[in-house]
Protein backbone atom coordinates (compact mmCIF):
# COMPACT_ATOMS: atom_id res chain seq x y z
CA UNK A 1 0.00 0.00 0.00
CA UNK A 2 1.36 3.34 -0.88
CA UNK A 3 1.86 5.51 2.02
CA UNK A 4 -0.23 8.69 0.87
CA UNK A 5 -4.14 9.78 1.23
CA UNK A 6 -6.50 10.99 -0.55
CA UNK A 7 -6.59 14.46 1.15
CA UNK A 8 -2.73 14.46 0.05
CA UNK A 9 -3.82 14.20 -3.43
CA UNK A 10 -6.39 17.30 -3.17
CA UNK A 11 -3.88 19.58 -1.84
CA UNK A 12 -1.51 19.24 -4.55
CA UNK A 13 -4.50 19.52 -7.03
CA UNK A 14 -4.94 22.76 -5.08
CA UNK A 15 -1.36 23.65 -5.87
CA UNK A 16 -1.74 24.52 -9.69
CA UNK A 17 -3.28 27.45 -11.02
CA UNK A 18 -3.83 26.37 -14.65
CA UNK A 19 -7.33 27.31 -15.93
CA UNK A 20 -8.07 23.99 -16.30
CA UNK A 21 -11.20 23.59 -18.32
CA UNK A 22 -11.46 19.67 -17.49
CA UNK A 23 -11.84 20.06 -13.80
CA UNK A 24 -14.85 17.84 -13.46
CA UNK A 25 -13.02 15.12 -15.81
CA UNK A 26 -10.01 15.38 -12.88
CA UNK A 27 -12.54 15.38 -10.57
CA UNK A 28 -14.36 12.56 -11.73
CA UNK A 29 -11.61 10.15 -11.50
CA UNK A 30 -9.86 11.21 -8.34
CA UNK A 31 -11.56 8.12 -6.17
CA UNK A 32 -10.47 5.28 -8.79
CA UNK A 33 -7.53 6.40 -9.16
CA UNK A 34 -6.49 6.79 -5.58
CA UNK A 35 -7.64 3.64 -4.70
CA UNK A 36 -6.05 2.20 -7.72
CA UNK A 37 -2.21 3.72 -6.45
CA UNK A 38 -3.03 3.10 -2.78
CA UNK A 39 -4.44 -0.24 -2.78
CA UNK A 40 -4.62 -2.08 -5.42
CA UNK A 41 -1.40 -1.61 -8.05
CA UNK A 42 1.29 -3.97 -7.53
CA UNK A 43 4.28 -1.29 -9.51
CA UNK A 44 6.34 -4.21 -10.36
CA UNK A 45 4.00 -6.05 -12.56
CA UNK A 46 0.93 -4.15 -12.64
CA UNK A 47 0.01 -1.48 -15.43
CA UNK A 48 -2.61 1.26 -15.67
CA UNK A 49 -3.55 3.17 -18.56
CA UNK A 50 -5.42 6.23 -18.87
CA UNK A 51 -7.55 6.43 -21.98
CA UNK A 52 -9.55 9.17 -20.22
CA UNK A 53 -6.86 11.50 -21.28
CA UNK A 54 -8.69 14.93 -20.72
CA UNK A 55 -8.68 16.57 -17.38
CA UNK A 56 -5.05 14.45 -15.80
CA UNK A 57 -4.73 16.53 -12.66
CA UNK A 58 -6.14 14.10 -10.17
CA UNK A 59 -3.75 11.33 -12.48
CA UNK A 60 -0.38 13.70 -12.16
CA UNK A 61 -1.13 14.30 -8.28
CA UNK A 62 -1.63 10.52 -7.54
CA UNK A 63 1.39 9.95 -9.28
CA UNK A 64 3.66 12.69 -7.64
CA UNK A 65 1.69 12.03 -4.22
CA UNK A 66 3.10 7.83 -5.27
CA UNK A 67 6.68 9.45 -5.39
CA UNK A 68 6.99 8.96 -9.23
CA UNK A 69 8.12 12.33 -10.02
CA UNK A 70 8.76 15.66 -7.42
CA UNK A 71 5.53 17.41 -5.93
CA UNK A 72 6.46 20.44 -6.58
CA UNK A 73 6.06 19.49 -10.50
CA UNK A 74 1.95 20.01 -9.71
CA UNK A 75 2.42 23.87 -9.83
CA UNK A 76 4.18 23.92 -13.29
CA UNK A 77 1.07 22.23 -14.65
CA UNK A 78 0.12 23.57 -18.22
CA UNK A 79 2.89 25.77 -17.96
CA UNK A 80 4.78 25.87 -21.52
CA UNK A 81 8.12 24.59 -20.53
CA UNK A 82 6.48 21.94 -17.88
CA UNK A 83 5.69 18.40 -18.54
CA UNK A 84 3.13 18.53 -17.35
CA UNK A 85 0.52 19.09 -20.34
CA UNK A 86 -3.46 19.38 -20.80
CA UNK A 87 -2.74 15.70 -21.87
CA UNK A 88 -0.52 12.97 -20.65
CA UNK A 89 2.84 12.36 -22.54
CA UNK A 90 4.12 8.91 -21.56
CA UNK A 91 7.91 10.38 -23.08
CA UNK A 92 7.97 13.14 -20.39
CA UNK A 93 6.15 12.17 -17.19
CA UNK A 94 7.77 9.48 -14.96
CA UNK A 95 4.57 6.66 -14.72
CA UNK A 96 2.54 7.44 -17.36
CA UNK A 97 2.22 4.44 -19.29
CA UNK A 98 0.19 5.88 -22.35
CA UNK A 99 -0.20 9.54 -23.55
CA UNK A 100 -3.90 9.87 -24.15
CA UNK A 101 -6.05 12.34 -25.05
CA UNK A 102 -7.95 10.83 -28.73
CA UNK A 103 -10.64 8.84 -26.87
CA UNK A 104 -11.38 5.73 -28.27
CA UNK A 105 -7.86 4.32 -27.90
CA UNK A 106 -7.02 3.17 -24.39
CA UNK A 107 -9.08 -0.11 -24.35
CA UNK A 108 -7.88 -1.17 -27.96
CA UNK A 109 -3.97 -0.41 -26.59
CA UNK A 110 -4.72 -2.68 -23.23
CA UNK A 111 -5.94 -5.37 -25.05
CA UNK A 112 -2.42 -5.52 -26.97
CA UNK A 113 -0.62 -4.85 -23.25
CA UNK A 114 -2.81 -7.66 -22.17
CA UNK A 115 -2.30 -9.64 -25.17
CA UNK A 116 1.82 -9.35 -24.80
CA UNK A 117 1.62 -10.01 -21.08
CA UNK A 118 -0.09 -13.81 -21.64
CA UNK A 119 2.17 -14.81 -25.21
CA UNK A 120 5.21 -13.91 -22.36
CA UNK A 121 3.52 -15.29 -19.08
CA UNK A 122 4.48 -12.43 -17.66
CA UNK A 123 2.32 -12.08 -13.95
CA UNK A 124 0.51 -8.53 -13.25
CA UNK A 125 -3.05 -6.86 -14.35
CA UNK A 126 -3.51 -4.70 -17.05
CA UNK A 127 -6.49 -1.53 -15.78
CA UNK A 128 -7.83 1.01 -18.06
CA UNK A 129 -9.78 3.47 -17.05
CA UNK A 130 -12.16 5.38 -19.79
CA UNK A 131 -15.14 8.05 -19.77
CA UNK A 132 -18.55 6.64 -20.26
CA UNK A 133 -18.89 8.96 -23.73
CA UNK A 134 -15.41 7.84 -24.81
CA UNK A 135 -17.36 3.96 -25.00
CA UNK A 136 -19.50 5.55 -28.08
CA UNK A 137 -16.14 5.01 -29.99
CA UNK A 138 -16.34 2.62 -32.31
CA UNK A 139 -13.34 0.83 -31.31
CA UNK A 140 -14.08 0.23 -28.01
CA UNK A 141 -16.63 -2.33 -29.20
CA UNK A 142 -14.40 -3.97 -31.37
CA UNK A 143 -12.16 -4.04 -28.28
CA UNK A 144 -14.48 -5.99 -26.06
CA UNK A 145 -15.41 -8.59 -29.03
CA UNK A 146 -11.11 -9.20 -28.73
CA UNK A 147 -10.69 -9.45 -25.36
CA UNK A 148 -13.48 -11.93 -25.05
CA UNK A 149 -12.01 -14.20 -27.91
CA UNK A 150 -8.39 -14.02 -26.38
CA UNK A 151 -9.42 -14.84 -23.03
CA UNK A 152 -8.32 -11.46 -21.38
CA UNK A 153 -8.58 -12.46 -18.21
CA UNK A 154 -5.56 -9.99 -16.71
CA UNK A 155 -7.51 -7.00 -18.02
CA UNK A 156 -9.89 -4.68 -16.09
CA UNK A 157 -12.18 -2.11 -17.66
CA UNK A 158 -12.70 1.00 -15.51
CA UNK A 159 -15.24 3.34 -16.58
CA UNK A 160 -16.22 6.67 -15.25
CA UNK A 161 -19.96 6.75 -15.98
CA UNK A 162 -21.06 10.51 -15.47
CA UNK A 163 -24.11 10.38 -17.92
CA UNK A 164 -21.77 11.54 -21.06
CA UNK A 165 -22.92 9.24 -23.53
CA UNK A 166 -23.25 11.32 -27.01
CA UNK A 167 -27.17 10.17 -27.15
CA UNK A 168 -29.68 7.90 -25.55
CA UNK A 169 -29.64 4.42 -26.35
CA UNK A 170 -31.84 1.51 -25.53
CA UNK A 171 -28.70 -0.70 -24.49
CA UNK A 172 -26.83 0.38 -20.82
CA UNK A 173 -23.08 0.60 -20.78
CA UNK A 174 -23.48 -2.95 -18.45
CA UNK A 175 -25.42 -4.30 -21.07
CA UNK A 176 -23.02 -3.90 -23.97
CA UNK A 177 -20.29 -5.22 -21.84
CA UNK A 178 -21.97 -8.30 -20.66
CA UNK A 179 -23.43 -9.10 -24.00
CA UNK A 180 -19.70 -9.22 -24.98
CA UNK A 181 -19.06 -11.81 -22.18
CA UNK A 182 -17.25 -9.98 -19.44
CA UNK A 183 -17.67 -9.76 -16.36
CA UNK A 184 -19.31 -6.65 -14.48
CA UNK A 185 -20.21 -4.89 -12.10
CA UNK A 186 -21.51 -1.39 -11.06
CA UNK A 187 -20.51 0.48 -7.98
CA UNK A 188 -20.69 4.17 -6.50
CA UNK A 189 -17.97 6.86 -6.75
CA UNK A 190 -17.01 5.56 -3.22
CA UNK A 191 -13.58 4.26 -2.77
CA UNK A 192 -14.75 1.51 -0.06
CA UNK A 193 -17.29 0.42 -3.44
CA UNK A 194 -14.45 0.79 -5.94
CA UNK A 195 -12.09 -1.29 -4.05
CA UNK A 196 -14.11 -4.61 -3.02
CA UNK A 197 -14.64 -4.72 -7.39
CA UNK A 198 -11.27 -3.94 -7.80
CA UNK A 199 -10.05 -6.95 -5.39
CA UNK A 200 -12.42 -9.64 -6.89
CA UNK A 201 -10.50 -11.66 -9.42
CA UNK A 202 -10.74 -11.81 -12.69
CA UNK A 203 -12.10 -14.90 -14.63
CA UNK A 204 -12.90 -12.95 -17.76
CA UNK A 205 -12.33 -9.39 -18.93
CA UNK A 206 -13.97 -7.50 -16.28
CA UNK A 207 -16.22 -4.39 -16.47
CA UNK A 208 -15.89 -1.74 -13.26
CA UNK A 209 -18.62 0.97 -14.04
CA UNK A 210 -18.20 3.58 -11.40
CA UNK A 211 -21.13 5.89 -10.80
CA UNK A 212 -19.96 9.44 -10.37
CA UNK A 213 -22.19 13.06 -9.92
CA UNK A 214 -18.78 14.63 -11.37
CA UNK A 215 -19.35 15.51 -14.98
Amino acid sequence: MSNFSREDVLRLMQLTDYDEKHSPSAHSTLNTIVTLYREILDHDTDKFLLSKGHGPLAYYATLAAAGFFPTSWIATYGQFDSPLGPHPDRMLIPGVELSSGSLGQGLPIACGVAISHKAQAKPGRIFVLVGDGEMDEGSNHEALALATARNLNNLTLLVIDNRSRSYPQAVSLSGIVRAHGWQCVSVADEPREIRAALATSNTTPKAIIVETNNE
